[in-house]
């Protein structure tokens, strides 16, 4: 029975990662050691679970039947045992968080370093990443990302204080090419735009008018996919970048940079903890949930805004 649920463990694995490589790499054993251990699966069950090439691997109607079943039932027991495991005392083992690299409050805030020292027995492993992925399937134990690009069947714990998304230029930008005044204005100016990746469109700027949200989408000079990148342009004076207010506070304070179309920046719900609704949780991940609850927010410092 033990090494039926060892397999069938081995199979959810390559069925939320579909690739027998990161199967392995993520439970920490070889690749010819996740395909025996299928092979014996599936010779046991007397069914194929996987239709195999050399390029892919894709599940069968009866890979997907067992994935349905096996899936949730498989995290249900594994919540069970660490929460008896935990019972004898204070919850420990790594946490797994994939963490947007624009969530610099919580990553430099107090609520994370004071939760590290509450409980040093927890080893937090932090991906900061901005692409978008099923933690879940990717192995992670929670998120954090804006609100609004949460998934609806997440549950979601505020980490931050709401955010505002700013339009910033140097001064010897705005002395040499002015200042907009309305975001239609954009596309006289040049931009220093943000993109994940070569093959997806630059992000659109957002901005409040009258009342509605609306976005632009200005045709960038430069994009790239590293804010830092973008904030020593926009210094240098190569042109108009936008993001978020607290990503370039320090320069605003020192008057590296400054604002433009500051009355058309509306705050916005910040950063969330996110992670599967389940009927066990790691005691981990519990304990961050019930630190971050019961830590206050921070508020927005409007008196470092300019």
């Amino acid at each position: 029975m033990r090494d039926e649920i060892e397999a069938v463990a081995t199979f959810v694995v390559v069925a939320e990662t579909l690739s027998f490589r990161r199967a392995a790499e993520r439970l920490g054993v070889t690749r010819s050691a996740v395909s025996q251990a299928i092979r014996k699966l599936e010779e046991h069950l007397g069914i194929a679970l996987f239709h195999r090439t050399t390029r892919s691997v894709h599940l069968t109607e009866a890979g997907m039947q067992l994935l349905q079943v096996a899936g949730p039932s498989l995290s249900d027991l594994r919540g069970a045992l660490r929460t008896v495991a935990e019972a004898g005392g204070r919850p420990g083992g790594r946490l797994r968080l994939a963490v947007s690299s624009i969530a610099e409050s919580f990553l430099d805030g107090a609520a994370l370093a004071g939760f590290l020292i509450t409980h040093p027995e927890i080893r937090l492993d932090v991906v900061v990443t901005d692409a978008e992925f099923d933690i879940v399937a990717e192995g992670y134990d929670a998120g954090v990302r804006l609100g609004e690009v949460i998934e609806a069947d997440m549950i979601a714990v505020p980490v931050s204080a709401d955010q505002r998304q700013l339009a910033v230029a140097s001064p010897d930008y705005i002395a040499r090419a002015g200042a907009p005044a309305h975001p239609r204005d954009l596309v006289d100016h040049h931009c220093i735009g943000w993109r994940p990746s070569p093959d997806v469109a630059p992000y659109r700027w957002e901005f409040t008018v009258d009342g509605r949200d609306v976005s632009v989408e200005v045709d960038p000079h430069v994009t790239t996919n590293d804010m830092a990148v973008m904030v020593r342009l926009a210094r240098a004076g190569v042109g108009i970048t936008c993001g978020l207010e607290e990503t370039f506070r320090p320069y605003l304070m020192s008057g590296a940079l400054l604002p433009v179309l500051e009355e058309f920046c509306a705050p916005f719900p910040g950063f969330f903890l996110y992670y599967p609704s389940r009927r066990t949780m790691a005691g981990a991940l519990r304990s961050l949930v019930d630190y971050l609850k019961r830590s206050p927010r921070p508020l927005r410092n409007r008196d470092n805004s300019v």
